[in-house]
């Protein structure tokens, strides 16, 4: 397909015939691998005409824009297929994971959240609410997702689409026409708001029962990192984490002593209590002062001078806390604190911390590898570019659940071939 699309560019910059006649030989097993539960008649080449319109170059990847550089004679079927066929794409999605897990493995499983814009409100779940693509409050789409990643590459493998209350019919913050808007939107019943943590933790059980090995570590910023089920649902699952928080959590010294007060033999036993009182992660780290900062070089940039590449280094504080944040101590009722590594970054010269993580890493755990795991999300931040500039992740048009759905997982797809290709570059079209 890719060939016979491309038969012009071609003869324009004498591209090797063969070369890309593999490219597309190369597709095809990649659909007919990931799309193996799409059974029915032509629904598999048409998930190989959307990958190849979304690889190819053009600033607009919704479908009207595709099908007209793919030369596609029938717009409305690929529409259709896009937004009213009814396949899941939970099955596409376990197998992208497993296949992308063989060619990334994996040093990090990375929880990220991302804003499509959009006008009007009635794409599903579209509110007005911040998100960091934008930096404020907008009229959006939020998705919580979670990516395989290293610091060569990253890949999308799963993915929630975050309900506001506005439209949770059960919800006392529900608009008045919510329940017609679920069901133009084609909304499954059984889908209410959920925090985002929540969405994440889901994400994580689904990967496991894919049979995907736990990984190494998770990494999240601090709109999951500050939430202590987060964090205990993914201790549960025996997952480590380094996941940055706000300078508010409370922590208590990993010295702090347990104590539970006499009992009078009258009432209630006494809980147990910690003799010292919990203090904001910012307090505690002030009080330990800048000289505790260590100087760690975790990874080489992009930045370069004399022709090599610079090193990334700063200043981090390291110790060791019990985490005594409101969420943690209700999870953890009558039972001690869990203790983890406090990270702070200092940079020379700054007055105070710019950044804090808790992290569950054994105690032995070298201090370039903490901080090489709490930098874990920088990768996936650098290819979200590359999957809405290049590939179109927030160009859907439509106005589905389905088809939303449907639609990331085919851009989800689409990196994840071009990310096999890296990686198989006798594959890749030589000039």
């Amino acid at each position: 397909m890719i060939a016979s699309r491309l038969d012009g560019f071609i003869v324009e910059v004498g591209v090797d015939v063969q070369a890309l006649l593999r490219l597309d030989a190369d597709l095809n097993d990649f659909v007919e691998d990931v799309f193996v539960s799409l059974r029915r008649k032509g629904w598999q080449e048409r998930c190989s005409c959307y990958l190849t319109g979304l690889m190819l170059d053009g600033q607009r990847k919704s479908v009207q824009p595709m099908a007209e550089r793919l030369d596609e004679a029938n717009e409305q079927s690929l529409q259709h297929f896009l937004a009213n066929t009814p396949w899941d794409p939970v099955p596409v999605r376990q197998r992208l994971a497993r296949r992308m897990h063989k060619v990334i493995n994996p040093s990090a499983w990375v929880f990220d959240d991302t804003g499509f814009i959009k006008d009007g409100r009635m794409s599903p779940c579209v509110a007005r609410q911040y998100t960091g693509t934008a930096g404020k409050i907008t009229n959006c789409q939020v998705a919580t997702t979670l990516h395989l990643a290293t610091d060569q590459e990253s890949c999308p493998i799963n993915w929630r689409l975050f309900m506001p209350e506005s439209w949770d019919p059960s919800s006392p913050k529900a608009s008045a026409d919510v329940i017609q808007r679920r069901a133009a939107a084609g909304i499954p019943d059984d889908e209410h708001h959920r925090p985002k943590w929540q969405l994440a933790l889901q994400c994580v059980d689904e990967a496991l029962s894919w049979g995907l090995p736990p990984p190494p570590v998770a990494v999240a910023d601090s709109g999951y990192g500050d939430s202590g089920e987060f964090r205990h649902g993914l201790t549960r699952g025996d997952i480590p984490y380094a996941v940055q928080i706000s300078p508010t959590l409370t922590v208590l010294p990993a010295t702090a002593t347990r104590t539970t007060p006499p009992y009078s033999g009258r009432g209630p036993r006494p809980k147990p209590r910690y003799e010292q009182r919990g203090q904001s992660v910012k307090d505690h780290i002030m009080a330990l002062g800048s000289k505790r900062a260590a100087r760690i070089t975790w990874r080489t940039g992009s930045q370069q001078r004399h022709g090599e590449p610079q090193p990334i280094t700063s200043r981090f504080v390291f110790c060791r806390v019990l985490q005594a944040d409101a969420g943690t101590r209700s999870v953890h009722k009558g039972q001690d604190l869990p203790e983890c590594w406090l990270i702070a970054e200092w940079p020379a010269r700054a007055k105070q911390p710019t950044r804090y993580w808790l992290c569950t890493l054994p105690a032995n755990t070298r201090k370039t590898r903490l901080i090489q795991a709490c930098k874990q999300r920088w990768r996936v931040e650098h290819d979200y570019r590359e999957l809405k500039t290049s590939l179109g992740l927030d160009h859907y048009e439509g106005r589905k659940w389905a088809g939303w759905h449907h639609h990331v997982t085919l851009v989800a797809a689409a990196h994840g071939f071009l990310t096999w290709l890296r990686h198989h570059p006798k594959a890749t079209v030589s000039e």
